[in-house]
């Protein structure tokens, strides 16, 4: 009697396998595909986004020491750069003080910063990737993309 219940839950057991196994024949070939196709479409990234991706490694890497994670800077030798209007009104030298550096005093909301913020070496395409992330982090929205070509522009 044994014998027959354990033959008969082994059977049950491996065609109840077997079904769930062969489940990915309900798939045809074409729907297959089309989901691929979906599921690609929902991964890519636009341009911006890429930009804004690869710069948010750079500004962990090179900016966040002393603007500070949130963006906020130390209100007496750092600007801020979230919400900054010296950042939206000023973009060429914004971009100019990202690619070369920054001194000398400015004025960023309505506050007086006198620092000196050094070159940190970093490529055309590193400064427009960390400028779209800075234009569009934290409070920051702009969907105005700073290209290579702008940064190629701004000379010394």
């Amino acid at each position: 009697m044994i014998t027959i219940k354990l033959t008969l839950g082994l059977a049950i057991l491996l065609s109840g396998g077997f079904y769930f196994s062969n489940q990915t024949q309900a798939f045809t070939s074409d729907q297959e595909s089309d989901y691929l196709a979906v599921a690609k479409v929902t991964q890519e990234k636009t341009p911006l986004e890429k930009s804004i991706a690869e710069g948010k490694e750079i500004y962990a890497d090179f900016c966040m020491q002393c603007h500070l994670v949130n963006g906020k800077g130390d209100s007496n030798s750092f600007p801020p750069l979230d919400g900054s209007d010296w950042l939206t009104k000023k973009e060429t030298q914004s971009i100019h003080a990202v690619k070369f550096g920054q001194t000398g005093a400015i004025i960023v909301n309505g506050k007086k910063f006198n620092g000196r913020m050094p070159p940190m070496g970093l490529s055309n395409q590193e400064v427009a990737d960390v400028m779209n992330y800075i234009r569009n982090s934290w409070s920051n929205k702009n969907s105005k993309m700073i290209s290579l070509e702008q940064v190629q522009a701004v000379k010394q």
